[in-house]
């Protein structure tokens, strides 16, 4: 039997206000803990049972997140990422091609592979090369952070909250990459513009002599190997199949080996981010039983039912104070009730994503980006990163919702 309601509300209060700082004060606890503390805690004073917790879980999320962790990690292993970035430093003739290739290539990748594992890779090998060729790490770094966001956008399997609306509105991969991978190429143009904007006296055009300081490492018959997978699953993707069937069955193929060891793939799996996302599919539908849902979504409604624009303003504002994940989450109720559901979806996609580029805190990729850098001596502090991320947010917005108003 539960509890006053009170305590269930406080609990799923403490628990998004956790998710939106990221930590407690004074506790070691970041969002993966956070949200599986404040689900068992749920389930406990009975805002929910624990059956129903085990229901509220995607499980189709959880599988798709798996999977392409799995196709990340192996594509890691088989050097795809060094040589990627090493091709990159020696094709750029100056700055600015510099720069257009790290951003173009961070968002096709981003497009194909969560945008996070992206940055974690990248991040390291640009500060290499800019420093190696003296120059100032900062714009380029600017550059692959809110190129990986904006590109992310593109597909189902771009980014957890793509993943998430994908699995819940049933879109198929053709159709959500119809409909916005051209406003993520377009978002890339605005970033890769508004940076050589911003930073000006970087990008006046010097010329570029760049060595490989190391060479990269590439393991052959993995790179290969990873390589079909990820079009099996691309074609299977195309074809129809079920999304997350069709990138277990890749996941599944890069796991039959006999040269990498099971536990160094297991071991590099994001396991935090599968707990993250368990424990707030709990505390969202907490958050719908416990009758705190039906007073949100009346606040909700008059706001967002305005049009796809007000939609796409308050899930930025809302993915910005919460995290996208749990805004997705917490609009997912609503998005039946809309004239048109599937342009609804696709909006919340492309806002939530897009969002995540406003402050140095807006998404998880633009604090690894921050962080890596900062190991090596390296500062991109929040206001820093304000200059080009407010720009470049309001821009790709605009652009994304006027797309969506010609197309609707």
């Amino acid at each position: 039997m539960s509890v006053h309601p009170w305590i269930s509300l406080s609990i799923i209060f403490l628990t998004l206000t956790g998710v939106a700082m990221g930590r407690y004060p004074g506790l070691r606890m970041n969002r993966a803990t956070i949200a599986l503390v404040g689900a068992t805690l749920l389930i406990i004073v009975g805002a929910i049972s624990l059956e129903k917790a085990y229901h509220a879980i995607d499980m189709n999320t959880i599988v798709l997140l798996f999977s392409m962790m799995v196709l990340n990690i192996n594509l890691r292993l088989a050097g795809f990422f060094n040589l990627v970035v090493n091709q990159v430093a020696g094709i750029a003739k100056n700055t600015r091609q510099l720069l257009f290739l790290v951003i173009m290539s961070a968002g096709i990748l981003s497009a194909l592979f969560l945008n996070d594992t992206v940055v974690i890779m990248f991040t390291p090998l640009v500060l290499e090369v800019t420093l190696a060729l003296k120059r100032n790490p900062i714009p380029y770094l600017m550059g692959l952070a809110t190129a990986a966001n904006v590109g992310s956008a593109a597909t189902i399997i771009g980014n957890p909250q793509n993943m998430l609306i994908g699995m819940s509105s049933q879109i198929s991969f053709v159709s959500f990459a119809y409909y916005l991978a051209p406003v993520a190429l377009a978002g890339l143009v605005v970033v890769y513009l508004v940076i050589i904007t911003v930073y000006r006296k970087e990008f006046n055009g010097q010329r570029l002599n760049y060595h490989a300081l190391i060479p990269p490492r590439v393991f052959k018959p993995l790179l290969y190997k990873s390589a079909i997978s990820l079009t099996l699953m691309l074609i299977a993707f195309v074809a129809g199949a079920q999304i997350p069937l069709a990138a277990l069955g890749a996941a599944s193929l890069l796991l039959i080996t006999r040269r990498i060891k099971p536990q160094r793939v297991f071991t590099e799996l994001d396991w935090a981010l599968l707990i993250f996302f368990s424990g707030l599919f709990v505390v969202t539908h907490a958050i719908e039983t416990s009758g705190l849902g039906v007073v949100l979504f009346a606040q909700a409604n008059p706001l967002i039912h305005q049009g796809l624009a007000s939609l796409a303003v308050v899930s930025a504002l809302l993915s910005n104070g919460i995290s996208n994940v749990p805004a997705v989450l917490l609009f997912r109720p609503l998005m039946n009730t809309f004239s048109d559901p599937k342009l609804a979806w696709l909006t919340l996609a492309m806002a939530t994503t897009f969002a995540g580029n406003l402050t140095l805190l807006g998404s998880v990729a633009n604090l690894i980006v921050a962080e890596s850098a900062k190991s090596k001596g390296i500062q991109l502090s929040f206001g820093e990163y304000l200059k080009a991320g407010v720009p470049i947010t309001v821009l790709t917005l605009a652009i994304g919702i006027c797309w969506f108003y010609m197309i609707e």
